[in-house]
């Protein structure tokens, strides 16, 4: 798959196990962007799998997300929800380029960025 990659700004403007949400969304959907205490970024879809909870308002630890609505856990380096729980959210790649942040849209998704 080709991918347009997006500059959302420097890696400063994420605080550090914090995220921001982007309504330029995949699929029709925001996206969250988060930040680890280690300064790893990762991009979900911002759903929890659950009931659409807004993981970017959710506590980070580690590499996981708690979900604000039903605290069920979402590693953020696949989207995928931790056991007991099943479901995963869609992952998006993402890259550091001298300290600006580039998300990977699909170019379907990318064409639709105003």
């Amino acid at each position: 798959m080709e991918l347009h990659w997006k500059n959302i700004g420097p890696l400063e403007n994420i605080p550090v196990q914090g995220a921001r949400r982007l309504c330029f969304g995949h699929d029709g959907r925001p996206i969250a962007v988060f930040r680890t205490s280690e300064d790893t970024v990762f991009v979900v879809v911002d759903e929890c799998p659950h009931r659409h909870g807004p993981l970017s308002e959710g506590i980070i630890a580690g590499n996981t997300v708690t979900c604000p609505l039903h605290n069920w856990v979402i590693d953020l380096t696949a989207g995928e929800a931790l056991a007991p729980d099943e479901g995963r959210t869609p992952s998006l790649p993402v890259r550091i380029v001298a300290g600006q942040v580039h998300v990977g849209l699909p170019l379907a998704v990318a064409g639709t960025v105003a």
